[in-house]
């Protein structure tokens, strides 16, 4: 069932927004050659305890995954797609990195997820990739009005995607965020437009495109049982921000 938020519940959302944007700039801020993921996942939880913020990462557990997830954050670099575990992995120049974070304030969550290239030596192919991703994000944001429906975001991200050459990963996308970081509905990365769950106000989704730089959509996932790996060994990027559909607009809660 999908939550309708009012007016005040996207205002307390905001504020759990502001915290993940927080702990993103943060991270993003250190992420430097050496840094190991690990030490990343660290200055999150450091900036959610300092806010009084809770994690909907740390210790979620869906049906399919073999263990608790272990961190705050979820850090992906180059080949890996979603879901890497924050490990000692140190990162070198020109690595490229997803990084996607929640929080938890009084009773209401954020989700977003940031990409970007390490040091200085980016290559042009990988900064390609990362403004594709957020670009999609910003068409999906686009199409997130009242009188939309979920499929004209799904199309609009699916668009930017394929008119670049991106392979998307079938079966994942974004969802509706509310008291915990999954609720209904889900937002596919790709669709027809005019299909689906009508958009109506208080409505809050998280919308997340997530490209494969190959241009094709298989990935695997590691022996972990939580990092997706495209299946060509090409880099991928993810962005995601959380979003109110209002009647006045998108209105983004996990921008800084």
């Amino acid at each position: 069932m999908v939550e309708i938020k009012t007016d005040m519940s996207l205002d307390a959302m905001r504020a759990a927004g502001r915290v993940v944007a927080q702990a993103l700039t943060a991270v993003r801020d250190a992420a430097a050659p050496g840094v190991t993921l690990r030490t990343l996942d660290g200055i999150a939880r450091a900036v959610l305890r300092e806010t009084g913020a809770g994690s909907p990462f740390l210790g979620y557990r869906p049906d399919w995954a073999p263990t608790p997830f272990p961190a705050v954050i979820c850090a992906s670099v180059n080949d890996a797609i979603v879901h890497g575990i924050p490990d000692g992995y140190r990162l070198r120049d020109g690595d490229l990195v997803s990084i996607d974070c929640g929080a938890l304030l009084d009773g209401w969550a954020g989700d977003s997820a940031i990409s970007f290239v390490v040091g200085g030596a980016a290559r042009p192919e990988d900064v390609r990739l990362v403004d594709t991703a957020y670009e999609a994000l910003e068409a999906g944001i686009a199409a997130a009005v009242v009188g939309n429906r979920i499929g004209d975001i799904a199309h609009a991200i699916g668009r930017v995607c394929r008119t670049a050459g991106y392979g998307i990963p079938s079966g994942y996308g974004g969802h509706g965020v509310g008291r915990t970081m999954h609720e209904d509905p889900a937002v596919p990365n790709e669709g027809r437009p005019g299909r689906g769950m009508p958009l109506r106000h208080g409505m809050v989704l998280a919308i997340e495109p997530m490209l494969i730089g190959g241009g094709g959509d298989g990935y695997y996932t590691d022996g972990d049982g939580w990092t997706l790996r495209t299946s060509d060994g090409s880099r991928a990027s993810h962005a995601e921000h959380t979003v109110a559909v209002t009647d006045d607009g998108p209105r983004i809660l996990t921008a800084l």
